[in-house]
């Protein structure tokens, strides 16, 4: 076990706690903006935990700033932020690491782009 413990130690310091997408114990959060798009955020965390991947949620009636701060301390890989329009149009507005925006995408290109990330062993940069 000794063995083990070291390695993993190595990788979390050899990526500063900041995993690649394929190695990160959870890929993407989904974060609600109002309470109107919380069952729209589940819908997506369901929909993605179907295909495979591993997706959490914050339904929490927080600000949604503080959200994102909170979710990009923690280096998490995808930020993925729904409200009212993302909702009605089956989009998502999506994060990488870092504060980087990638914009409004309708769900399956996240989920093509994610795939692609898992496939290819790579990731958001660690920030």
């Amino acid at each position: 076990m000794g063995s083990l413990e070291r390695f993993i130690g190595i990788l979390i310091e050899n990526h500063a706690g900041a995993m690649p997408v394929w190695l990160a114990p959870s890929q993407a959060i989904v974060l609600n903006i109002s309470e109107n798009s919380a069952e729209y955020a589940h819908k997506v965390q369901q929909l993605l935990k179907k295909q495979g991947f591993r997706v959490e949620s914050d339904l929490r009636n927080e600000k949604i700033t503080y959200k994102i701060r909170e979710h990009a301390l923690q280096k998490l890989p995808y930020l993925l932020v729904v409200g009212d329009k993302e909702r009605e149009s089956n989009m998502v507005a999506v994060r990488a690491r870092g504060g980087v925006d990638l914009g409004v995408m309708p769900l399956d290109t996240f989920v093509t782009r994610l795939q692609q990330d898992i496939s290819q062993k790579v990731g958001p940069e660690p920030s």
